[in-house]
């Protein structure tokens, strides 16, 4: 396999596009562009309620398969906390988002292109001491206007919801989000506390992917239900 495989976080729609879970992906996808028709959602963060529900797994493959359907992809790592994008692909994370948003690098300089065609990536670049207020600055904000211009998706893997206000933060400059939850471990109360979060700050909440779901029949584990608003 490529240095673009890792056993924790397998990059299946990649390596395995056949398979039942690819397909999921490219449902997810598909149910994405499809929940916006009037309007074209460029920027796309992917959050959890905690931790270990599998929103980097989530996000990775799904970028994957918008490249696969022949758009230009940037995957951006906005967690400044625990990045893991770069151990994912298996790329250098000495430069990154944080040395754009500090003025130390210019973005070409730091975008790294990935083995998957079509799919560029952004790693988080050196862990600041102050990830809210970065990712809160102008700088930020003119980072994702270049980036909407340069590419057509930009999908941004944020810290949990419920841990820290990161992910909030990062919402109110996207065109959607999607709420990642573990079906198996994750309470409800706590996955509705984080879906409130979000909605405080007015983002635009897409729909939920339940993963891990125990089916008896079937093979797909990733499933997408898009949640209209009702006033």
């Amino acid at each position: 396999m490529s240095r673009s495989t890792n056993k924790q976080r397998p990059l299946i729609a990649y390596t395995n596009p056949k398979s039942p879970i690819s397909e999921a992906y490219r449902t997810l996808r598909t149910n994405i562009q499809f929940s916006a028709i009037d309007e074209e959602l460029r920027t796309i963060m992917v959050t959890s309620a905690g931790p270990s529900e599998g929103k980097t797994t989530t996000i990775v493959n799904l970028a994957i398969t918008y490249a696969q359907a022949e758009k230009k992809v940037v995957l951006v790592d906005a967690d400044l906390r625990k990045p893991t994008l770069h151990h994912t692909f298996g790329v250098s994370n000495r430069l990154g988002l944080t040395s754009v948003l500090a003025g130390q690098s210019q973005l070409a300089d730091v975008v790294k292109s990935s083995d998957v065609p079509r799919l560029d990536l952004l790693t988080s670049g050196p862990i600041p001491p102050n990830p809210s207020e970065i990712l809160a600055s102008k700088r930020m904000n003119a980072l994702l206007e270049q980036l909407s211009q340069e590419y057509d998706t930009v999908l941004i893997d944020s810290p949990p919801a419920l841990a820290v206000t990161d992910a909030q933060i990062i919402s109110t400059r996207c065109d959607g989000v999607l709420l990642v939850v573990d079906s198996g471990k994750v309470k409800r109360e706590a996955a509705m506390k984080a879906k409130a979060n979000l909605e405080h700050v007015q983002a635009r909440i897409l729909g939920v992917v339940l993963n891990n779901i125990d089916r008896r029949h079937g093979e797909a584990y990733y499933y997408y239900y898009y949640r209209q608003e009702e006033e």
